[in-house]
């Protein structure tokens, strides 16, 4: 410590201010408790579930049993019949919902030796499961049912025992599958002769159990794909190879026709089970009602409890809880069964011998006495009617004998322990995340009459190694960062570079601890430069010097954590500075190894704005890293079709993560959205949650706005169909699906007509998600993964960012809608009843101006009690007027008219909101269709709310948000409407710096002054660049002045950070700097700004380096100026625009034309709807509503309706989710001491931050980064058409939309 207390600079400078890092936006103790309380929950609803589903299926096979008293002899055939229906119920679900996919996804045909060994192993399974369940059991006693069906677990276990030993390795689990064969064997030997040797001349009762026994081992049959699998993997039969290749790629017309051949054969057994026997079918037709309602709830708790049963098993292994929430269970569940039937008979029994005040009496002459000779009770309580039932199954036996009792009990457990033993390797199957469902169980039917054992025996089987799990090669998935930057802030770029150092610790590269993914980092920095009189190079502007600062600043966060107050700052280690084609390069080592590199892009070299920085690194990732070595393996002589299965298992596994420069995350965010694409391989991309930071008005509206779209808009689209925008700011892509034919290549393409500009430029990232949905990829939202990210605090900003929004949106949407037929056969998730609700969608924004109207117009009726058609014609004044103003004046004045009418109409819609309360109260009713809709919304709001209860508190920003309709939904769609051929960005704009000189927009220069300043400035760069890395004349300094605006009336700035081709822009001029050397470039200005971090010049690879000079001439070469062409462009936009507010503002017209002379004609063709009190009595008027209008009201409540549905099953799936990371993940939430390193620049008002560690110290048990299986084939192994989005759901009877 002495040798420091010298080395230590300014210690009279010791106070910091440092940035949060613990993560407070997320209630960590709250979803603890969550998940304790969800795993409980789930646990005791699958025990209580296979409780309910095994009770009432045993009830009805004993009420089945001849000489039962709660439902007489002749009425046996109604509970046979309800027996065949709980066996065929789930092979109906399974026909229905394969059909729909048959329909809408993909309908192969298999092979016909395939379609033949699978009908034939289902003719099997079917017999035996309708021998068993119909004829056999009701002849056999209650503990025998409760305990036989664990015996179909036999063939499972023979064929484990020929899995492990046909394998090539040493299993661990051979042993418990030799003793579950033998128990199961016992258990058969010990039930024939307990039945047998009673009475060996009854014949019946020999083929009773004869067909118990052969029922039981073909209905073991049943799960035969889940070692056939394995087997065919082990086996050199070609096949078997096929047949279950055909089994998995044909699965649903296979599912169709075995699921007729299950209902086909289970009828048959019944209906000729019952003439056979004597009985009649007659009956059926006329049961009592007593009967009939014991019938009717037993059936309807085993089919519901079944179905729901399975369901739940599916979450409890979705949400890792495997053992405790799926295994436990169900073994207990038996047992509980066993339980429930055996000691109220003891207990009856108990209380008879104890009536008779010391009388013996055996059980024998118990059942001659008490149970056999009672009359049917027709009153009062049924259950001990039920009780004696079950008592007369067991009078076969002696119960009073030791020996009798001995062998039911060993039998019983031999059979349970058989299960247990040959379910065993279970309890060490390794269950990803989410895991897909027919990545957990091999079959989609589950058994009703044997439901804990068909969920159990269907759970996939693995072969274990001794050495505790099998060793799988999981693929390590690798994460590109890619942030696009421009005119960040100080603050929103620390908030970005914090998450990213987080990442860094969360995933270290230097000591990895898991293996799930890598990450590397790229900032993309836009128009990173400026020209400086006097210097030899272009200087980089003020934000790029500030990022350097930031990244100095936040290395010494996460490298000073030692807890010592008198301690020595950590040295940060060098860093690389490198001169490239397109401007400059710094690459930045963490403190835990993985690399940040900053691309600085000038503008005079590489085309600048966003789209074409995101063209950048889509062909430098994914072009160059990800196939450039490949194709050098392949110039060297390797293998082609190894080198393509390399290639498409390496696209397949590698993501990018799309990030703004102010973006804020977590490390658990990034793999939650990792989680979705590793788990289903046809989603090609995936968003998470976006929370818009801020304060004022405007920042709270859109709190509100984002919290709603995301609750209802998105989730209902993820559940029901694909996410048709998946933000910019925080969305992952898979590399496979970017790189798709015409994805990456059409996205890099120039923007050369006026609809282009629109729908290519305005909104990328939904044009991106276009592209992807049309190629067939599946875009999901995943709401457990948060990112904040600064929004627009000003009303202006506001206006304009939604002003490129709102066009492009519909264009895109359009887009989609008009290729429908295509989409929905090329997109499995994009069926047609989707994109139905998406042109209700469209329509309804649309008429959103026309709406607002007609909700103004409502209002002032109410309060100026004005009629119906002069209210509409006074609510259309105003924004025809405003419509009329904004084709002629300049959109500044636009948003100021705009503003001022805000203020206007917010008022208003409190007179709105006041008038609909006024009407309730005064009319004493709340049952008017205004009213209930307005309540129903309300109430749906709220419950959304409440479901979220990490953002409830924003319900409260409604109350602004409803204030705003108007100015949003009226005023906002007329301004973007008409400013539609205005493409500038209209974000971000800077200000001139103070004292920089703003150029004379009259002075032009000449051609020769403009070629003579060009190659000034080429040659001075060349002249600064001692190490250059290029031949002169390669890369060309073209002629690039900043364009004009392409806009018709009102010239504005257009800001860098666009996706505009060559939209012109008057860029704001900055500050130069002030230069102590005026001969430095941006190396030397970098390496004299850095202080705490040194900067080290290297050189860029040749072979790199040609690339980029390639891919600037390919399609980055900045782009010359055209005016003949920018004329053109302007006038082709000036008529889009014409054209589609045409056509838009005409169907706003024609919606309050057609409201207008109905009301006219009101009693002739309005709606008469009576109108009652709150006692739901009649009052004796009558309200009126026209037809359009309701059935507009009427679409639109379905439509929120299927919004709310969806997403309390999106809430499910969330919170699944979560639970399962937390599970796998861990959380450590104690923080580690950070001591800060003393920043050169304060953080002011810093965002907060995520903690770092608060997952980052406990290994996960499960690897996330999972394929299906080690030998992951993704042409041929994989079945993309299976539930890519959580189609579990469907699990329980309906379909999809």
């Amino acid at each position: 410590m002495e040798e420091y207390r010298d080395k230590i600079s300014r210690p009279w400078d010791t106070c910091k201010e440092v940035p949060a890092i613990e993560d407070e936006h997320t209630p960590w103790k709250m979803i603890k408790l969550l998940k304790i309380i969800s795993l409980c929950f789930v646990a005791i609803i699958v025990f209580g579930l296979a409780f309910c589903s095994k009770a009432s299926f045993l009830l009805l096979v004993t009420l089945s049993n001849e000489g039962t008293k709660t439902l007489p002899d002749d009425m046996r055939p109604v509970a046979l019949l309800c027996i065949g229906c709980i066996i065929i119920s789930s092979s109906v679900l399974i026909f229905f919902k394969s059909l729909w996919k048959a329909c809408y996804k993909t309908s192969k045909l298999p092979r016909s030796s395939t379609i033949a060994m699978v009908l034939f192993f289902e003719f099997l399974v079917s017999m035996g499961s309708a021998i068993l369940t119909i004829i056999a059991m009701p002849h056999l006693d209650i503990v025998t049912n409760i305990t036989i069906l664990s015996s179909v677990a036999v063939l499972s276990a023979l064929l484990q025992v020929i899995t492990q030993c046909t394998a090539k390795e040493t299993n661990r689990f051979l042993a418990p599958s030799i003793t579950a064969l033998i128990l199961i064997l016992l258990g058969y030997g010990l039930f024939i002769y307990l039945y047998i040797t009673k009475d060996l001349d009854d014949t019946k009762t020999i083929i009773w159990v004869g067909l118990a026994v052969g029922g039981s081992i073909l209905m073991s049959f049943n799960w035969w794909e889940n070692y056939f699998r394995l087997i065919s993997q082990n086996s050199s039969s070609v096949f078997l190879s096929l047949l279950m290749r055909d089994v998995k790629k044909c699965q649903n017309m296979l599912n169709i026709m075995s699921s007729l051949l299950r209902i086909a054969v289970t009828a048959a057994v019944l209906g000729a089970y019952v003439p056979l026997d004597g009985m009649d079918w007659k009956i059926v037709t006329s049961i009592p009602s007593r009967e009939t309602r014991i019938i009717a709830i037993i059936i309807g708790v085993q089919l519901v409890s079944s179905s729901l049963c399975h369901w739940f098993s599916l979450v409890a292994c979705k949400m890792h809880a495997l053992r405790r929430c799926f295994i436990l269970p169900l073994y207990f569940a038996s047992l509980a069964v066993m339980v429930l039937f055996v000691v109220p008979v003891i207990v009856y029994y108990q209380d008879y011998k104890t009536s008779l005040n010391g009388t013996s009496i055996d059980f024998a002459r118990y059942c001659d006495q008490v149970v056999n000779t009672r009359n049917q009770s027709l009153n009062g309580s049924v259950f001990p009617d039920l009780v004696l039932d079950v008592t007369h199954t067991l009078c076969f036996l002696d119960m009073s004998e030791i020996a009798d009792i001995g062998i039911l009990t060993g039998l019983s457990i031999s059979w349970w322990l058989g299960l247990v033993l040959a379910t065993l390797h279970l309890w060490y199957l390794t269950v990803h995340r989410i895991q897909r469902t027919q990545d957990l169980f091999v079959r989609r039917l589950y058994e009703g009459p044997f439901i804990e054992q068909s969920l159990l025996l269907n759970t996939r089987f693995d072969i274990q190694t001794r050495h505790r799990k099998k060793i799988n090669r999981f693929e390590t998935a690798m994460v590109y960062l890619c942030a696009t930057m421009w005119h960040e802030t100080y603050d929103e770029m620390m908030n970005i570079m914090i998450s990213i150092f987080r990442l860094d610790k969360y995933r270290p590269k230097t000591e990895p601890t898991h293996t799930d993914f890598i990450f590397e980092t790229h900032i993309y920095f836009d128009d990173a430069f400026l020209h400086v009189e006097g210097s030899e190079g272009h200087h980089l502007n003020t934000y790029a010097e500030d990022l350097l600062v930031i990244l100095a600043e936040v290395y010494g966060i996460f490298t000073n954590i030692d807890e010592k107050y008198f301690v020595k700052k950590q040295h940060i280690p060098d860093q690389k500075i490198i001169r490239t084609p397109y401007g400059g390069r710094l690459v930045i080592t963490m403190p835990h190894g993985n690399v940040i590199i900053v691309h600085f892009k000038d503008k005079t070299l590489i085309r600048h704005k966003k789209r074409w920085s995101q063209v950048m690194y889509l062909y430098y990732l994914l072009g160059w890293k990800l196939m450039g070595k490949h194709y050098a393996r392949w110039a060297k002589g390797a293998d082609e079709a190894e080198l393509k299965a390399a290639v498409q298992k390496e696209k397949h596994n590698t993501y990018i993560l799309a990030l703004d420069g102010d973006t804020d995350f977590q490390p658990a965010s990034v793999m939650l959205l990792i989680d979705r694409l590793k788990m289903y391989p046809l989603v090609g991309a995936a968003c998470g949650r976006i929370h818009p930071t801020g304060a004022g008005p405007a920042v709270w509206f859109q709190k509100f706005e984002y919290a709603v779209s995301h609750w209802l808009q998105k989730t209902a689209e993820h559940v029901i169909g694909c996410v048709l925008c998946s933000p910019g700011c925080f969305s992952l892509f898979r590399a496979e699906a970017l790189m798709d034919d015409n994805v990456m290549k059409r996205y890099s393409t120039k923007s050369t007509e006026a609809s282009h500009y629109i729908q290519y430029d305005q909104g990328e990232d939904r044009w991106l998600c276009t592209l992807l949905l049309k190629q067939g990829w599946r875009v999901e939202y995943n709401a457990a993964s948060d990112a904040y990210t600064n929004a627009p605090e000003d009303f202006k900003e506001l206006y304009n960012q939604r002003r490129r929004w709102g066009p492009s949106t519909l264009a895109n949407v359009v887009d989609l809608l008009g290729s429908t037929s295509i989409v929905s056969k090329r997109n499995p998730s994009m069926s047609k009843p989707f994109m139905f609700y998406q042109l209700f969608a469209i329509t309804s924004a649309v008429l959103a101006p026309a709406t607002i109207c007609l909700l103004i117009a409502g209002s002032l009726t109410f309060v100026l009690a004005l009629d119906n058609n002069s209210a509409l014609v006074l609510a259309v004044i105003p924004p025809a007027i405003y419509l009329v103003i904004c084709f002629k004046v300049k959109s500044d004045i636009q948003i100021q008219i705009a503003a001022f009418m805000s203020v206007i109409y917010a008022f208003l819609m409190l007179v709105v909101s006041m008038s609909i309360i006024g009407a309730m109260v005064k009319d004493q009713t709340i049952l008017t269709p205004s009213s209930i809709f307005v309540i129903a919304m309300a109430l749906i709001y709220i419950i959304t709310a409440i479901m979220h209860p990490q953002e409830s508190h924003l319900v409260f920003h409604g109350f602004l948000y409803i204030l705003c309709i108007p100015s949003a939904y009226l005023l906002l769609t007329i301004y973007s409407m008409v400013n539609m051929n205005n493409v500038s960005w209209g974000t971000r704009e800077t200000k001139p710096a103070g004292g920089a000189a703003t150029p004379d927009p009259a002075a032009k220069e000449t051609k020769a002054q403009k070629a003579k300043s060009s190659f000034q400035r080429f040659f001075a760069w060349c002249k600064c660049c001692k190490k250059n890395n290029y031949r002169a004349g390669t890369v060309q300094a073209p002629v690039n002045q900043d364009n004009l605006i392409i806009e018709v009336e009102q010239p504005e700035r257009q800001p860098q950070n666009t996706i505009v081709d060559n939209s012109p822009q008057e860029e704001a001029p900055q500050a130069e700097p002030v230069l102590h050397h005026p001969s430095q470039c941006f190396v030397t200005q970098l390496q004299s700004k850095s202080s705490d971090m040194q900067l080290v010049e290297e050189s860029l690879d040749e072979e790199e380096n040609k690339f980029f000079i390639d891919l600037q001439k390919k399609y980055l070469e900045p782009l010359q100026d055209d005016k003949e062409r920018q004329k053109k462009i302007t006038n082709e936009l000036r008529e889009l625009r014409n054209k589609i507010n045409f056509a838009f503002f005409i169907m706003n017209c024609l919606w309050l034309v057609a409201t207008f002379t109905l009301q006219l004609f009101e009693a002739s063709f309005s709606i008469t709807v009576p109108k009652v009190d709150v006692n739901l009595q009649y009052t004796g008027e009558d309200v009126q509503i026209d037809p359009i209008g309701f059935m507009f009201i009427l679409g639109f409540a379905t439509s929120v309706t299927i919004q709310f549905l969806t997403m309390f099953y999106h809430r499910i799936n969330t919170l699944i989710h979560y639970v399962a990371f937390l599970d796998t993940e861990g959380t450590d939430h104690k923080i580690q001491p950070v001591e800060a390193y003393t920043p050169p620049k304060k953080v002011k008002d810093s965002k907060k931050m995520s903690e770092f560690d608060s997952i980052s110290d406990t290994k996960s048990e499960v690897s996330v980064a999972t394929t299906a299986n080690e030998d992951y084939d993704f042409d041929e192994d994989y079945d993309f058409e299976e539930e890519s989005d959580d189609e579990f759901y469907d699990d329980i009877a309906g379909t999809p939309m």
